[in-house]
């Protein structure tokens, strides 16, 4: 879809910049799913958060992103919007927040400097590291 929408000169708004809640580091792979976050939703929409980024991979992968931020004092959740709107043809994120220092991390992304070519390459490595589902067959 993206190299056809930059194609045709279309802009794409992303949702979930980060991944649910899991980039932030409020979860971790032991802990039990709580009642009323993304995760523990009723309607099959928890069960769809669950599948998609509930995986082992995906906390390890939050881990190492984790140590990265924490290396270079970045903030993580401002990182991770960033990187998602640096990407070719997104021109908005769908953020949401619970709390209001958590919506300040989101849009401080807007303020953040560019990352270097070195930051996103290792994003980019780190993304593209994940294993991904067929989601059509």
């Amino acid at each position: 879809m993206v190299p056809m929408a930059l194609d045709e000169g279309l802009g794409i708004i992303s949702y979930n910049p980060l991944a649910g809640g899991l980039l932030t580091g409020r979860y971790s792979k032991n802990a039990s799913i709580e009642e009323g976050t993304r995760f523990g939703l009723g309607n099959n929409a928890g069960k769809l958060y669950q599948e998609r980024y509930w995986q082992e991979a995906n906390f390890d992968a939050v881990k190492r992103y984790q140590s990265w931020c924490q290396e270079y004092n970045y903030d993580p959740t401002t990182t991770a919007v960033r990187w998602v709107t640096h990407q070719p043809g997104i021109t908005s994120a769908i953020i949401g927040a619970s709390h209001p220092e958590q919506l300040d991390a989101s849009l401080r992304a807007a303020d953040l400097g560019e990352l270097t070519q070195q930051e996103l390459e290792w994003l980019d490595g780190l993304w593209f590291s994940l294993p991904r589902r067929r989601e059509f067959s």
